[in-house]
């Protein structure tokens, strides 16, 4: 069995919806071999300061396959088509942010790189951090989806015996990591 990840580089949007913690504990769990370009937004800063006592983004840059951007830096190489990257995540996605991604806004590095990676035709992932979602939200979901874009609330599912917060999780992680084809063995998959 081929245990190499069928992705080399990936970007992720990290905005400011709650549960900005969950997209750094996707971070840490990515396989060393794959590079990473991280981008921050203000808002995501914010709310991991009202959620979270540790808001230290900054101690991934130390680390030699991340990258980190701030969500202004428009110029930044994840901001061209040219700039060679094979998937895109946004986890988790606000709904300000998946509003602008829907109708073409690219004010920010997160929506540019979004826009980019739709017009490259590369595998987006979107992970929607809302509920109950109103009929606007579902809208702009939808014609998302219609382009491809594969919409991922983080949605946990009880048959792989999750007994924690934690493997609750690895659970959502590990299928944001199928979605992206990455190697992994953070739940126990139905039937093993």
């Amino acid at each position: 069995m081929n245990n190499q990840n069928s992705i080399k580089r990936l970007v992720v949007g990290i905005s400011g919806a709650s549960g900005v913690q969950l997209g750094l504990k996707f971070i840490d769990f990515i396989p060393n071999d794959i590079e990473i370009y991280l981008v921050l937004s203000k808002s995501a800063k914010y709310t991991l300061s009202l959620e979270s006592k540790d808001n230290d983004f900054f101690h991934y840059s130390s680390n030699k396959n991340i990258t980190v951007y701030e969500d202004t830096e428009l110029g930044a190489p994840v901001s061209s088509g040219s700039f060679q990257t094979d998937a895109f995540i946004i986890v988790p996605c606000s709904m300000n942010t998946l509003a602008k991604c829907t109708v073409g806004i690219s004010d920010t590095l997160i929506t540019r790189v979004f826009s980019v990676m739709l017009k490259e035709k590369r595998n987006i992932v979107i992970a929607p951090r809302e509920m109950p979602y109103n009929t606007i939200q579902l809208e702009n979901m939808s014609k998302l989806s219609s382009l491809g874009v594969t919409i991922a609330p983080p949605v946990i599912g009880y048959y792989s015996d999750q007994q924690t917060l934690e493997d609750m999780e690895k659970f959502i992680i590990g299928k944001w990591f199928d979605l992206l084809h990455i190697k992994h063995n953070l739940f126990k998959r139905w039937g093993e």
